[in-house]
């Protein structure tokens, strides 16, 4: 078994370098005998040298310890006892605990103690049988749709060096373009996977609040999946989805069938929605690659219809307010030094947070109820909804979100956020390419708790969608 691997693997009548295999390409022939996941390892390892000291996407990368495991993962499929993804090259947001590595949020204010133990996403990819090579960047306390961090420098979107990957989960989905393993973990609360899913071509899944157990929980906050596919987005979903009771807010268990993800499109009822009602304008090639979408999904048999926006200024400015507020009480009491070293954008944006009396915060934080509420009525008459993740492609690389306006930094946000108020199930997935050749996202959402339905939907129009372009940076 693992006779040595030399020549590239064919699929589809095309040959694949290593880092271009998904999830399920590499259990398979991990299974097969055709390949050791050492052999996948360094493959990977070679890839992230090369291209990150352009793309700049991870903290903490751990070869040594990524081969060790590797080896031990070996053994095992030796052994006939694999786990769900054993020797698959995973990455880990670097706000998710891993046992003895700092996590410092993205920030240089932060003081870098180790974590005692890992976190339960953490926990349950080791357990699985993944090869965790390392952390990924994130912006200052995870407040930016943006690769600009004071500790990590800039992290750049691969398909254009100049262009942004968004954030927060920004080293998640740079290196999961680029090839740094198929499977990535982000968190998002309020768009940070399926934004930077959106911009770098991926899927990105912001399951419903609480189906994936996190610590520490938070109103709103979720980990989940930036792949590749939808198949490697749902292989990660059935072992991340185990219980751990430090997540006090988590759903009870469900023994969900992930892996059988085909959708009966017809007869669904699907919104389509082309206008947040807030925040800046859908761009012309954002719109018509949504519009296209709904037309295939309508040749498909599904009854699509448009979609009113529901967010109001008053929802998006209270709770731009609360958000301001609980930054300012971590920042704070910080000492001199340390706010001296966080992101200048980011502590004028807290800043804000220290003017607000007890009443308006009390009023910020009860526009999440609304915005909760007016998302699920939404909902009331569709299945699924349909709109862009964002309303442009990726912005310049250098800017901490597309309005460079710690007044107006949540402008883009309008389309995602209100599924983690509300612990709705969101994807992203590339629907398209601008002129220029920079990804499109559209974002699939669905009712509370209907995590595999949206996968589903997903899965089929992965399937129906016009043929993607390759990868970037393999040239």
């Amino acid at each position: 078994m693992f006779g040595r691997f030399s020549a590239p693997i064919l699929h589809s009548g095309s040959p694949m370098t290593l880092h271009l295999l998904t999830a399920r390409q590499l259990l398979d022939l991990y299974g097969s005998g055709k390949l050791s996941p050492v052999e996948a390892t360094r493959a990977i390892l070679d890839r992230i040298e090369r291209l990150e000291p352009v793309l700049n996407a991870t903290y903490r990368l751990d070869p040594a310890g990524a081969l060790a495991a590797a080896t031990a993962s070996e053994d095992r499929w030796r052994r006939g006892e694999a786990g769900a993804l054993d020797g698959v090259p995973a990455m880990i947001k670097e706000n998710i605990a891993t046992a003895g590595d700092p996590v410092p949020v993205g920030t240089a204010a932060s003081d870098l103690t180790p974590a005692v133990r890992d976190a339960p996403p953490a926990a349950r990819l080791r357990e699985a049988g993944a090869i965790i090579l390392g952390k990924t960047t994130m912006p200052d306390y995870g407040m930016l749709s943006s690769g600009l961090s004071s500790l990590h420098g800039l992290t750049r979107n691969p398909w254009a060096l100049d262009r942004n990957p968004g954030g927060s989960s920004s080293g998640a989905a740079a290196g999961a373009a680029a090839g740094y393993g198929p499977l990535h973990i982000g968190t998002d609360i309020g768009g940070s996977i399926r934004l930077p899913a959106g911009w770098c071509g991926l899927v990105g899944f912001k399951p419903s609040n609480g189906r994936m157990p996190i610590d520490p929980p938070y109103y709103g906050r979720v980990a989940g999946p930036l792949t590749r596919t939808v198949e490697d987005a749902a292989q990660m979903m059935a072992p991340l989805c185990r219980p751990d009771r430090r997540d006090h807010m988590s759903l009870p268990f469900q023994p969900l069938d992930w892996e059988k993800l085909v959708a009966n499109v017809k007869g669904l009822h699907i919104g389509l929605m082309l206008d947040a009602g807030v925040g800046l304008p859908v761009e012309p090639e954002v719109r018509a690659a949504a519009e296209q979408a709904a037309l295939l999904f309508e040749a498909a048999g599904a009854i699509v219809e448009p979609m009113r926006p529901f967010l109001t200024p008053e929802m998006t400015e209270g709770i731009d307010r609360f958000w301001r507020a609980r930054a300012w009480a971590d920042i704070g009491p910080l000492s001199d030094d340390r706010k001296s070293r966080i992101l200048p954008f980011i502590l004028r944006w807290a800043e804000g947070g220290a003017r607000l009396d007890g009443q308006e915060v009390f009023r910020g934080f009860s526009q999440m109820y609304a915005m909760r509420a007016a998302a699920v009525a939404a909902f009331e008459r569709f299945d699924y909804v349909l709109s862009p993740t964002a309303p442009m492609p990726a912005f310049a690389a250098d800017l901490p979100c597309p309005t460079d306006d710690p007044a107006r930094p949540f402008e883009h946000i309008y389309f995602t956020v209100a599924y983690n108020m509300s612990e709705q199930p969101a994807v992203s997935i590339n629907a398209g390419y601008t002129p220029d050749g920079l990804p499109i996202g559209l974002q699939i959402a669905g009712q509370r708790f209907d995590d595999l339905g949206v996968l589903r939907l997903a899965r089929a129009w992965e399937q129906m969608r016009p043929a993607q372009r390759p990868w970037p940076m393999n040239d």
